[in-house]
């Protein structure tokens, strides 16, 4: 159990498109708007998860029409959300808005985010750990990953509005702009690569 859980740790902390895309809310539009889009992201990764254990994610992606489909959703989106962070010019994160992304942003970019996928898919089909009950491994897997996943999403909130705060030179923000959006392409890059 100690291994998944540090599979969880790691799988989850690493720069991805909620993540980061958390950091850039919290920069722009502060603490309540944040943690409106983490409980969109906190519901779409538990659908993407469910759709994962009950085989929907399988049925879907079998189909292969609809696996490009979603394929182009989700690559598009991320590049969109990549583009309006390194476009920001000398401010963290997104453009000024009228409105932050809210909860339905957030489970929108899970239902498309690659990296939901393949780290659900990692983390409940992988690291058997309670071989006497399929429903109450994956159970234990449900409460250890939302356990985990959101302290980190919330420091990836509070990373952004720090940074926010920090009221750093115009070049520098520029630059962790660029490094955000970057992280987030290579997601896009991976995901294009990833078997099919």
């Amino acid at each position: 159990m100690l291994t998944f859980a540090s599979a969880v740790f790691f799988l989850i902390i690493t720069p991805g498109p909620g993540v980061l895309s958390v950091a850039g809310v919290g920069s722009a539009f502060g603490f309540r708007a944040g943690a409106r889009y983490i409980a969109g992201l906190f519901i779409g990764t538990n659908l993407v998860a469910l759709a994962v254990v009950f085989g929907l994610a399988t049925i879907l992606l079998a189909n292969e029409k609809l696996r490009l489909i979603l394929l182009v959703l989700s690559v598009g989106y991320l590049v969109y959300l990549a583009s309006r962070i390194a476009f920001a010019g000398s401010k963290i994160a997104f453009k000024a808005a009228d409105t932050a992304p809210g909860i339905r942003s957030g489970i929108f970019l899970q239902i498309v985010n690659p990296k939901a996928y393949a780290v659900n898919t990692a983390l409940l089909t992988g690291f058997a750990f309670w071989p006497d009950s399929l429903v109450v491994e994956t159970a234990l897997k449900f409460a250890i990953m939302n356990t985990i996943w959101l302290p980190i999403h919330f420091a990836w909130l509070y990373l952004g509005m720090t940074l926010h705060k920090m009221n750093l030179a115009p070049h520098i923000q520029r630059r962790v702009n660029i490094a955000m959006a970057l992280s987030m392409l290579i997601v896009v890059v991976l995901a294009l690569l990833a078997p099919k």
